[in-house]
């Protein structure tokens, strides 16, 4: 009677397993890992599952704020010249109300002469 596993059928098996699995080593490496490491060389972002290349955006480039301020430090300046500009809006809106106050006296001297 002949064995289905014999020592022939075994290592025929089990270097064709190996085989497969070196090959998909191989491709892992030369399709996903390879071209990550090129990108990082180069100083860009690499995604493994999407294999995109892509190049990081500077954040003060977007938020147009000065480099090395943070987003509260930024919120506080805008913050201090939104104030300013309400006290400005007050200032302006007081002077005229004395000035139409002002020339409502003046009005009513001028009638009751």
């Amino acid at each position: 009677m002949k064995r289905f596993l014999t020592i022939r059928r075994l290592s025929f098996i089990f270097f064709s397993l190996f085989a497969v699995t070196l090959a998909g080593l191989f491709i892992l490496q030369r399709f996903w890992v390879d071209p990550g490491e090129r990108c990082a060389a180069k100083g860009y972002w690499y995604d493994l599952e999407t294999r995109i290349c892509a190049q990081p955006i500077y954040i003060p480039d977007i938020t147009k704020r000065p480099e090395g301020m943070s987003r509260a430090e930024a919120s506080a300046e805008g913050n201090r010249d939104l104030v300013k500009l309400e006290d400005q809006i007050a200032a302006d809106k007081r002077a005229r109300g004395a000035a139409t106050e002002a020339e409502r006296k003046r009005v009513k001297a001028l009638q009751s002469q």
